[in-house]
């Protein structure tokens, strides 16, 4: 019966030493996305002005994945040197008149 508590408890220690890792993993994950975010909006700030970046907050709402490719792509021209300036609010909404899909016009009409 000793041995069998022994083994209990060696089992016992090792699941929570697994879990323990696992927690501490979790907590560096949301460390380094929280990091990754604020450099993000960082870059943001520099490359976009105030009422451009309204603009976007405002598409994040309501489409947060496309949000997110027009952030990652306006880091990538700053990046290269493409952008001259900061980006203002009318050449965000040329960006997006070129980049989003047209919509199609549905009209409706009785007999």
């Amino acid at each position: 019966m000793g041995s069998d508590d022994t083994d209990l408890d060696a089992i016992r220690k090792k699941r929570l030493a697994e879990i323990q890792n696992q927690q501490q993993s979790q907590v560096e994950q949301e460390a380094m996305k929280e990091r990754a975010e604020q450099q993000k909006q960082a870059a943001m700030r520099q490359i976009m002005t105030s009422e451009a970046r309204e603009r976007l907050a405002r598409i994040k709402l309501a489409q947060p994945e496309f949000a997110e490719q027009i952030e990652a792509q306006l880091i990538m021209l700053a990046q290269s040197g493409q952008l001259s300036g900061q980006v203002t609010d009318q050449m965000l909404v040329q960006i997006l008149e070129r980049i989003m899909p047209e919509k199609r016009e549905i009209n409706i009409k009785r007999i």
